[in-house]
């Protein structure tokens, strides 16, 4: 007989041994149906053959013990515990005062304190996180006179503290009384001249302050995402002769952007509370502003609880904005998107309907049709054999034709 027939054959032999295996040992069952080829068939066809399922499930003295977490159940329930705990303390002690909290969280003078507040974060975001890119591009460029300039402003401006910096500038009338334009290394101001406790206000020294603080973390976050991106994306363009500024804008920028974004969103939620460090220099942002009620009427929590709702609101549609942000500049990165909140709910709805057994349009599918099993009382479907190998009729008809050859001992 020739070589051609002698290899499947003997691979009839081989999955006939496996499967003997298999019975012999209780839970070799599902190894010999993951085997690859010949054996995965033969040992689908001996399974269904003693009365197993045709889906591949095997419910023949088997029984699939779900894993139990007990430890993450004891973390739920304790976490469970604590949530209902403070709800209650919530709803129960008076002493919160939530009808004092309702009467003053729309007042007009604490609705002025967190327009200023918005204000403020605004401008030193903007400002902030502009002169971060151009300390970023310095603190990456050959010239060591502009990284080292560079890097100790960012030493300097973290190693001060913020309230520190705002109360310097506040204050600045007492080292420069005047400034203005002039000659340089005197102060013949002939060009112009102003004063400086009149020319810095509050507001400007706060927004000062807060912006080049900012800078300083934005101009490191910035960097960090650049020295993100694969450094043959840059070699690649380069080949190409495409100008330094495409490179930067169309290639750099938009790949630094997925791990900017995160942490700048995190900058920006710090900012909004970090501009209550202002009340120093009497500027009535959000948080002085209840302060100053507060000390009036003596009703320090509820007051405090005001100030503490508008900040987690404006924290909350933050990061909403950071999760749609991200979201797009995902596209490309990753094989699917992650899921929005609508869609996640869609989903979870069509999952209860199919538990139901009903389709969200009224339809009741068939469950053994989506299970992929066959119909009670007709033969399941079996799979095409893959990857070129013979299927178990075909092995069966070597069989048939060539006695000889399929039982121990005998010649071809």
């Amino acid at each position: 007989m020739s070589g051609a027939v002698r290899a499947p054959v003997a691979a009839a032999d081989a999955s006939a041994s496996a499967l003997e295996a298999a019975r012999s040992v209780p839970g070799q069952v599902e190894l010999a149906a993951a085997a690859p080829g010949p054996e995965r068939d033969a040992a689908r066809d001996d399974h269904e053959g003693r009365g197993g399922r045709g889906d591949g499930r095997i419910d023949a003295g088997l029984r699939v013990v779900p894993v139990r977490h007990w430890g993450r159940w004891i973390a739920s329930l304790v976490v469970i515990f604590v949530v209902l705990q403070f709800l209650w303390s919530l709803a129960s002690n008076p002493k919160w005062e939530w009808d004092v909290f309702a009467e003053y969280f729309f007042a007009p003078s604490v609705v002025n304190g967190l327009w200023l507040t918005l204000w403020l974060t605004v401008v030193a975001g903007v400002a902030g996180f502009v002169l971060g890119a151009l300390l970023a591009v310095f603190r990456l460029s050959k010239s060591p006179l502009l990284n080292a300039a560079a890097w100790w402003y960012v030493w300097f401006f973290r190693s001060v503290p913020l309230v520190v910096q705002i109360l310097v500038w506040y204050n600045l009338g007492y080292l420069y009384p005047t400034i203005g334009l002039g000659t340089p290394f005197t102060t013949d101001f002939w060009i112009a001249e102003f004063q400086t406790t009149t020319l810095i206000s509050a507001f400007a020294a706060a927004a000062i302050g807060l912006s080049l603080h900012q800078a300083a973390y934005s101009a490191e976050i910035i960097r960090a995402g650049i020295l993100s991106v694969d450094q043959g994306q840059l070699e690649a363009a380069g080949a190409l002769g495409l100008p330094r500024r495409i490179r930067f804008f169309r290639i750099t920028l938009p790949q630094a952007a997925r791990a900017i974004v995160p942490n700048a969103f995190n900058e920006v939620i710090g900012l909004v509370k970090g501009t209550s460090v202002v009340f120093i220099v009497a500027l009535p942002e959000l948080f002085y502003t209840v302060q100053v009620i507060y000390n009036r009427n003596q009703r320090v929590i509820p007051l405090l609880l005001v100030a503490v709702v508008w900040y987690a609101l404006i924290t909350t549609v933050l990061s909403i904005a950071q999760f749609y942000v991200e979201r797009r500049f995902a596209r490309g990165a990753v094989r699917e998107l992650p899921p929005t909140p609508l869609q996640q709910a869609r989903a979870w709805a069509a999952t209860q309907w199919r538990r139901l057994g009903d389709t969200p349009n009224g339809d009741a599918p068939n469950r053994d049709a989506a299970r992929g099993c066959a119909a009670p009382g007709t033969a399941p479907p079996r799979p095409a054999p893959s990857g070129g190998a013979p299927g178990p009729d075909a092995l069966r008809d070597l069989r048939d034709r060539h006695p000889a050859t399929t039982r121990p001992g005998g010649t071809a």
